[in-house]
């Protein structure tokens, strides 16, 4: 008997991708689904006056969740198809409907339709964990919304912000990944029932020509599967540009996770901030002293793969001739279960990361003040002019007393000197303890506050009104 760890199993399933996100790429979920629309199949063509009895459906009604496994795979060995081996399967547990079961369908029917359902169902999963992100930050967003901090352009320190206005701009992305991935959802529609090439031909053999009925079978497929209509025209399959849309949306979530975790890595490496660290792990086999981001560096790794992957799909949609070719199936089937699976566990540490953040405040405020001085150069310069001071002459003063100051702190290791020098400066007509009133953090934050108020109740509370489930905490496998 070979032993399971011989085998590559991928770790999305064992150490990354929640059951949950899984199960909706099983082969249960995947057959059972196969089953749900071969009912509603009949019941649709039932209903345009096929010749199918009650029978027959209440038939595969009662086996539609118990799959003979066993059959298919044994089937599938002799006729080398899926779909004809899960046929010949269901007949045998329903042999009264067995004559009808995929009766005037394609592969596709369950294929394609399959594979929509599992967008949707995949995508709901992906969206209620996104708002269980935007929940968290927002919390945190507002308990820090005041707090002043170093803003940085080029990883230079800038004028200051917030701890908290900096938290919506990690919330703004994935409030724009939400809104895009709702919009997919919005405007998927089933493949239905368009045959080998779209044209639909065996139902007008079936319905004899009769093409209102053919339409109304695949307004009640939609209707029974939970959607508000089927695709308009098709090949034999439905565009491939849906799993690019998806796929590319999943990528704009992977983006928005991927720049938080590196935000939060190089402020634990300034240790303003920290990402959640339990009381017994290990940061490094060699260093008992550090204490690692290494949730934060998972969420980057499994970014960068799902952003990759989003190409995939993009060029399957361009290399579909006509009205299809098989090349898509080997891929897609890796491509998209992937990139759902790979984004599922980036947001299930997004949810436990964002759930523990913690904050050094006198490390960050520490830090605002010494550079703060710099930063009030500007409100020293126009307090003076207006106690009668030359702009001009004041500018060059404090570029050149700045520039020491800096010197002393790079190049000697000192502390910064400013407000000492240009108190001594008599061409500012200011006391030490005037200059040291311009020294207040809260001055220089603008609006932080304010944003952080109205960013919160006009873009981020709409939706979490959205998302009113359960709170969801994720526990990460090492």
């Amino acid at each position: 008997m070979s032993d399971i760890r011989d085998s590559y199993i991928s770790p999305l399933s064992t150490r990354y991708a929640s059951a949950e996100m899984q199960h909706v790429f099983s082969d249960n979920f995947k057959f059972r689904t196969w089953r749900r629309l071969w009912i509603a199949l009949a019941k649709a063509e039932k209903a345009m006056g096929l010749d199918i009895s009650d029978e027959q459906i209440a038939e595969l009604e009662a086996n539609k969740d118990n799959v003979n496994f066993d059959v298919a795979e044994e089937r599938e060995k002799l006729v080398r198809h899926d779909v004809m081996s899960h046929v010949y399967a269901y007949g045998k547990q329903c042999p009264k409907a067995e004559p009808i079961i995929h009766l005037g369908a394609t592969s596709c029917y369950v294929g394609d339709n399959t594979d929509v359902i599992i967008l949707r169902e995949a995508s709901n999963i992906v969206l209620k964990k996104c708002a269980q992100v935007l929940k968290n930050l927002s919390a945190f967003a507002n308990e820090y919304k005041a707090l002043p901090c170093l803003g940085y352009t080029h990883l230079q320190p800038a004028q200051l912000t917030t701890v908290g206005k900096r938290a919506t701009l990690w919330m703004y992305e994935l409030a724009q990944d939400i809104e895009n991935l709702e919009y997919q959802l919005s405007n998927l529609k089933l493949l239905g029932s368009k045959g080998t090439t779209g044209t639909q031909a065996s139902f007008m053999e079936l319905f004899d020509g009769d093409e209102e009925k053919i339409k109304e079978v695949e307004r009640l497929i939609a209707e029974e599967m939970g959607f508000d209509g089927c695709v308009p025209v098709s090949g034999q399959t439905y565009s491939r540009k849906v799993d690019a849309y998806f796929l590319g949306a999943l990528s704009g979530v992977a983006q928005s996770a991927y720049k938080f975790a590196n935000d939060l890595r190089i402020l634990q490496s300034f240790e303003e901030m920290e990402e959640p660290f339990e009381k017994n792990q290990i940061g490094s086999s060699a260093m008992p002293y550090k204490r690692n981001p290494m949730r934060s560096e998972r969420i980057c790794a499994l970014a960068r793969y799902v952003i990759i992957d989003s190409i995939n799909p993009a060029i399957t949609a361009g290399t579909q001739w006509f009205e299809r070719t098989l090349d898509d199936s080997a891929n897609k089937r890796i491509s998209v279960a992937e990139a759902f699976l790979a984004v599922d566990a980036i947001l299930n540490i997004y949810i436990n990361v964002t759930g523990g953040l913690v904050v050094y405040e006198k490390v960050v405020n520490r830090r605002v003040m010494e550079k703060l001085p710099f930063m009030a150069t500007e409100n020293i310069m126009m307090e003076s002019v207006r106690r009668g001071g030359n702009r001009q002459e004041l500018h060059e003063a404090l570029r050149v007393h700045s520039h020491a100051a800096a010197a002393k702190v790079k190049l000697e290791g000192g502390v910064n000197d400013l407000i000492d020098r240009i108190a001594a400066d008599e061409a500012f007509p200011l006391s030490k303890e005037e200059i040291e009133k311009q020294l207040d953090p809260a001055s220089y934050t603008g609006r932080s506050a304010s944003q952080v108020d109205e960013f919160l109740k006009e873009v981020i509370n709409p939706i979490l009104s959205r998302y009113t489930g359960e709170e969801i905490k994720t526990e990460l496998k090492v």
